[in-house]
Parts: C-alpha cells; structure tokens; sequence
C-alpha cells in the first residue's frame, strides 16, 4: 500500500465531508469541492478522519490510493484555509491591476493583456508589481498562476518578466568580444 495513503486525512470543526457513490464533496467556510472517487480507491469515515485504502492489489489501486488521499488533504485544506500564490512582476515599465474578476497587465506589448479569472478564483494586487491569486482548489490557483507567468516568463539575461514570489532565476553571463 501507498505510504501516503496510510496516514489518515483529519477533518477540522467547520469542514463538512459527504461521500457518496463515487463522489466525495467537502464544503467549509471558503466554498465547497467535489471530486470524481476512482473505483480502485475505498474512502472511509472513522469520526473526524477519512481513511483511503486500494480497491484491491493491482499496482494501479495502491498508485491510486496515495493519489486520492492527497487529493482529498488539498480540497480539506482548501475548504478550510485556502490556496495562495503569489506572482512578481520584474522589468521597467511592467504594472498589474485587479479589476474585479479580471487581471489588466501591461507587460512591455504594444497592447494591454485582460486575462480573465475563472469562477471560484480571486486576484489582488498589493502594488502594481505583485500579483496575489487565491481561491479553494489547489490545481486551479496554480493553473491560473502558471498561465498568467506564461505571457512573459523570465528571461536569463535581466531577469525580466513574470515570475513567482519565490523562484530563482539564474541570470546568465552575456556574451564577450
């Protein structure tokens, strides 16, 4: 069995979890999820924990089983606390500017992006220099992150463009006559 999958996932006070069918729904302060529940995969409830174990032996239950169990924490987690990412904008002349459920970048183009933000997602921007997207689901925050970072990724020279709050970018030597 998945190692993973052995520890038990701990549900807080205010987080509600109904398993039914193949389906699990976790609804709390910050809104609620539902994910599809693999047929390898058993979900029990033993009071305020949910146990995940594999179907049965096959390599691909006992893979599913710690993919499921992870799964399940992330929604926990984000029905409760939330998902942050946090983007930076590096370069001259390089701005963002939250309009509602839109983001507005000026990113050194000759025309303004308007990137507009799914459901269940909100974006702040602090200053005009970062870039703070929240929201409950794990995989749509930083999907939405990875997006936006794709209209002007770093580059190796500067250093310049989209990156996140805490990468690394390993500026290179320029060329030498």
């Amino acid at each position: 069995m998945s190692r993973v999958a052995k520890n038990p996932v701990a549900i807080p006070a205010k987080v509600e979890v109904t398993v039914s069918g193949d389906s699990i729904a976790v609804s709390g302060p910050l809104g609620k999820i539902s994910q599809f529940i693999s047929p390898d995969v058993t979900l029990t409830r033993e009071g305020d924990n949910i146990q995940v174990a594999a179907a049965n032996d096959s390599q691909q239950s006992r893979a599913m089983s710690g993919t499921m169990r992870a799964l399940v924490a992330n929604m926990v987690h984000g029905v409760s606390q939330g998902f942050t990412k946090k983007l930076s904008l590096i370069g001259v002349g390089y701005k963002a500017q939250a309009q509602g459920a839109a983001l507005n970048l000026d990113l050194g183009f000759s025309h303004p992006i308007n990137h507009k933000m799914p459901a269940g997602i909100t974006v702040e921007t602090p200053s005009q220099t970062e870039i703070v997207i929240k929201g409950v689901d794990k995989q749509v925050v930083g999907q939405v992150a990875a997006q936006i970072r794709a209209y002007r990724k770093p580059e190796p020279y500067k250093g310049k463009g989209v990156r996140y709050a805490d990468e690394v970018v390993v500026i290179k030597e320029t060329k030498k006559k």
